[in-house]
């Protein structure tokens, strides 16, 4: 689905991504992990095409899309989350999500017709909220939400653009504790149902070894371990990367 080829990024002089190659395949979820200044942020920019490479190939779905802007990448299937939800505070849940729906087929500058008047386009929102349990908040404002809500919410509006690879940053950041595993509940099982390929930025060690097939680590922009979760959590310089842990 996702492949990742030699890819390096420098700024000026600074070397942030070195060589980096992965491939991530239809249906799996993988986790990045990292430490701060790892070249984590960077490589989710270089996918969703926020950022260029200085070199290497990003590929999706076997089709070149290195130089693409992140508005074809979002038409070939590439949607993105971010740690700071990105909502339209003042519309509804509904509205949030039905925005996102109607941007896929091209009617948000229809402007002489109100959204409302597009059957289609609410039947699917209202269809996707139930998939995320947020139908009870169907009327209420996205500001009204909890911080768990809105992270919920956040994944649906990138959802309802049927992406065949989602990107995913801190699911639960700003969610409580007691709430984590509820919202990546929610979020996991309505990939697995649709099939999308995702990437998930998280700190958790317990969100990613109870949703995450593979791991890849990352440390000073090179892939310092990549596997199975137990497997990765068990190699001595990861420990000592990322929790300061050594023999």
């Amino acid at each position: 689905m996702l492949e990742i080829r030699d890819v390096v990024k420098a700024f000026d002089k600074s070397l942030v991504i070195n060589g980096v190659s992965f491939s991530i395949e239809e249906n799996e979820v993988v986790a990045l992990l990292g430490p701060n200044g790892a070249g984590k942020t960077t490589m989710v920019n270089l996918i969703s095409g926020h950022l260029q490479p200085t070199s290497g190939k990003i590929l999706l779905g076997g089709k070149d899309i290195t130089n693409a802007p992140p508005y074809q990448r979002i038409k070939q299937g590439i949607a993105r989350n971010f740690q700071i939800t990105h909502l339209f505070e003042e519309l509804s849940v509904l509205d949030n999500v039905r925005t996102c729906v109607l941007s896929t087929t091209n009617q948000l500058g229809r402007f002489f017709k109100p959204a409302s008047a597009y059957k289609k386009a609410t039947e699917e929102a209202r269809a996707i909220l139930g998939i995320f349990n947020l139908e009870q908040f169907a009327d209420q404002p996205g500001s009204e939400l909890s911080e768990g809500d809105k992270k919920v919410l956040d994944t649906a509006m990138a959802f309802a653009l049927k992406p065949d690879f989602l990107l995913l940053d801190e699911p639960t950041s700003g969610v409580a504790t007691a709430d984590k595993f509820k919202v990546m509940d929610t979020i996991i099982e309505a990939i697995v149902k649709r099939g999308t390929a995702t990437l998930i930025i998280e700190h958790d060690m317990d969100i990613v070894s109870d949703y995450c097939k593979r791991v890849l680590v990352l440390a000073e922009g090179n892939i310092l371990a990549w596997g199975a979760p137990q497997e990765v959590m068990d190699d001595p310089q990861v420990q000592e990367t990322l929790f300061g842990v050594s023999e």
